[in-house]
């Protein structure tokens, strides 16, 4: 999918919004949740695990039960909660901002803050990358066109004077799924990857990939819902903010705990599980904040616009909404 395509399909999904109208909700309807099988997506992998486990967290909290949904990337995320599919997810913000600027300001709204950095850009030494303008002419790969490390990648590029297109350029992004990053690095078909935690790790750690930029201190995953989900069920948001900011507490009182919790979630999802090392690598680039900082967002439009994925956005007001 091109950019091009990218926007047009985030327009029309928006449009149906409007067209489908408010549908009564069932009070006892269960919630349905998204997340994707990353690192910086801590409160989800536990989450989700203790519902396998019947130990669930925001069940007996929220007084409904959860339907968990995974996702590779934000985009996808944000075009079930378009189809009406999905009431709320662990989600980047550039997906988010793109959705909100889509829709005119009536999808996607932010409940609270998740985790910050957990981001890096990973060079294949044989890439022969030294400095920023050894960039021009490689191969980089980002999670999914339009998600943050994608727009993050695209800003980079042009902050340090690498100009990029969607079919081409002086340098080549290629949005690609996290688990063929790792086969095509190993190749040697890209020389570079924008991702997340674990990939990062296991760039390093199976392919000996080097960090050539570590982003510390950008949100890497919110909480965000669709906005229906905050208007018709208003008293299940405010429940839902709590127990997210009690669980986020609560992997952080609980560590050993919390990280057999990933531990097995990704070996659900993945099949295997991550390896004490992975672990031991990942988990500490990823910090946990329920903060939304305002003026991180304005930064983050800023990328997107530079990256050409948002010309005009609404005022943001309506993006954070007061529960």
């Amino acid at each position: 999918m091109n950019r091009r395509d990218f926007l047009k399909l985030s327009t029309l999904s928006a449009a149906g919004i409007t067209a489908c109208g408010k549908q009564p909700v069932d009070p006892k309807a269960p919630l349905r949740f998204g997340h994707f099988p990353n690192i910086t997506h801590v409160q989800g992998l536990v989450a989700h695990q203790l519902s396998r486990q019947g130990r669930g967290w925001f069940e007996p909290r929220l007084g409904v039960g959860v339907e968990w949904f995974v996702y590779n990337a934000g985009p996808s995320a944000t075009e079930a909660i378009f189809a009406h599919s999905l009431d709320v997810t662990y989600i980047g913000p550039s997906p988010v901002l793109n959705a909100y600027a889509k829709s005119q300001g009536t999808e996607l709204r932010i409940l609270s803050g998740a985790a910050t950095g957990g981001s890096a850009l990973v060079v294949r030494p044989a890439a022969g990358i030294n400095a920023p303008a050894d960039f021009k002419g490689k191969r980089i790969a980002t999670p999914q066109l339009g998600n943050t490390q994608d727009i993050q990648l695209r800003s980079w590029l042009s902050d340090h004077g690498i100009k990029v297109t969607q079919t081409g350029g002086e340098a080549t992004v290629l949005p690609t799924q996290n688990p063929d990053q790792l086969a095509l690095f190993v190749k040697g078909d890209i020389d570079a990857v924008w991702t997340v935690e674990p990939w990062v790790s296991r760039l390093e750690l199976e392919a000996g990939g080097k960090i050539f930029e570590e982003d510390k201190g950008t949100f890497a995953t919110l909480l965000a819902s669709s906005a229906a989900f905050v208007t018709q069920r208003t008293d299940l948001a405010k429940k839902l903010v709590v127990a997210h900011s009690e669980l986020t507490a609560w992997i952080k009182e609980n560590h050993a705990e919390a990280r057999e919790l990933v531990k097995a979630e990704l070996k659900e999802l993945t099949t295997k599980a991550p390896s004490e090392a992975l672990l031991d690598r990942s988990l500490p680039r990823v910090v946990l904040s329920t903060d939304v900082s305002r003026p991180a967002l304005d930064v983050m439009v800023e990328s997107a616009k530079k990256a050409g994925f948002l010309h005009d956005i609404p005022a943001l007001d309506a993006l954070l909404p007061k529960l």
